[in-house]
């Protein structure tokens, strides 16, 4: 792999990072407390191109590789976790999903809108007692000849009540398990569709996350995507570019929380010397450093397999699963060294510890993605 990054992938990272600062810093703090989803500025984010980054040209995308959504991920969620769970949502797991397995129709439709905000999408994939194992799918999609009927509940769906498009994975056929899974693109604004609870989270307390019903919600056929059964492999191979934006979610916590210390550190004083000058700080701020080094390659080495359409699940999952471990270990270690301060709202790093927590949870946990890595090194 190339390590060097393009004069196109700096550029960027620097508008990414030009945003975060002027748009999403501004108000994140008051966002976090009243659980208020960032609108107005997903919504600058479409404009700037960051809600579609790889999707094609024809789509109204940007037509950028994975390491260019990377280095925006990590600069997004520097500043905003919440925000950046949207774009990570939205660019992995739908437009990426439709783009790949969905009929022309369904490119058509949906993609131009998804790619540039004026819409969001959201993947439905968990339920009240089908987390981590996908298979065991309650939500049912019953074939009625031009349509389905979907049946079921869904829990933990980021973007489910800001979402227009969801992607909904439902079991069509008990007796043939896994394969007989369908993925379907329903509409909000359907009958039989249901917005239910918000969660009232510990991090990512902006971002977007309810349960949804469905009632006899009628679904055409021609919405689905992929051939009939298809449902439980689309799933799992949109999950693997998913845990690449999830890594570089984490990736943007760690090195925001790092930031943030580094500055607080030559700044704050302790026994007539800035904290940075004591050498129990610098141990910190060096272990720090490194990992967050460490899981940016893993990072762009698992981006740069999806580029080149090499096989990335390996990559992706120990991405991930370090990425997120590093997320958590980092900003607890920012708020050791803001001291009493780091437990201060207005310092950042607490609601950044928050947010960490999550990255080890969601896109499957720290123990799915060591099992996704032990079958790639048994093979």
């Amino acid at each position: 792999m190339d390590f060097q990054l393009t004069e196109e992938h700096l550029a960027v990272q620097e508008a990414a990072r030009e945003f975060a600062q002027s748009e999403l810093l501004p108000g994140v703090i008051e966002r976090d407390e009243k659980q208020e989803f960032p609108t107005e500025q997903i919504k600058k984010m479409g404009e700037l191109g960051f809600m579609g980054m790889m999707v094609s040209p024809d789509y109204g995308g940007g037509g950028m590789d994975t390491k260019s959504y990377v280095l925006a991920m990590e600069e997004i969620s520097k500043v905003d976790a919440s925000a950046s769970v949207c774009m990570s949502v939205n660019n992995s797991l739908v437009c990426w999903g439709i783009e790949e397995y969905g009929s022309e129709d369904l490119k058509q439709k949906y993609l131009p809108q998804l790619a540039s905000g004026q819409i969001i999408g959201a993947f439905c994939l968990s339920e009240p007692e089908a987390g981590s194992d996908a298979t065991m799918q309650r939500t049912t999609a019953i074939d009625q000849g031009d349509h389905y009927i979907i049946n079921g509940t869904k829990n933990w769906i980021t973007n489910g009540n800001s979402a227009s498009v969801h992607i909904i994975i439902a079991q069509s056929d008990v007796e043939k398990k896994h394969r007989g899974i369908n993925a379907l693109i329903a509409e909000k604004s359907w009958e039989g569709f249901t917005v239910g609870k918000k969660e009232n989270k510990m991090g990512i307390r902006a971002s977007d996350t309810h349960s949804l019903m469905f009632n006899d919600m009628k679904v055409p056929k021609s919405n689905r995507i992929g051939e009939d059964g298809f449902g439980f492999k689309f799933a799992m191979s949109v999950l693997n570019g998913g845990r690449i934006g999830i890594a570089a979610q984490a990736l943007g916590i760690a090195s925001g929380a790092y930031e943030l210390s580094l500055q607080y550190a030559k700044e704050r004083k302790t026994f007539g010397h800035e904290i940075a000058k004591h050498q129990a700080i610098q141990f910190k701020l060096a272990e720090m450093a490194t990992k967050i080094e460490a899981a940016r390659l893993l990072c762009l080495q698992a981006a740069d397999l999806k580029d080149q359409g090499k096989n990335y699940a390996q990559a992706s999952a120990m991405a991930k699963l370090y990425a997120s471990q590093v997320a958590m270990e980092v900003s607890t270690e920012a708020v050791q060294i803001h001291g009493g301060y780091g437990f201060v709202k207005e310092y950042h790093v607490e609601r950044m510890m928050r947010d960490a927590k999550i990255t080890q949870i969601y896109e499957g946990t720290s123990e799915i993605q060591k099992i996704v890595i032990a079958r790639g090194i048994l093979k």
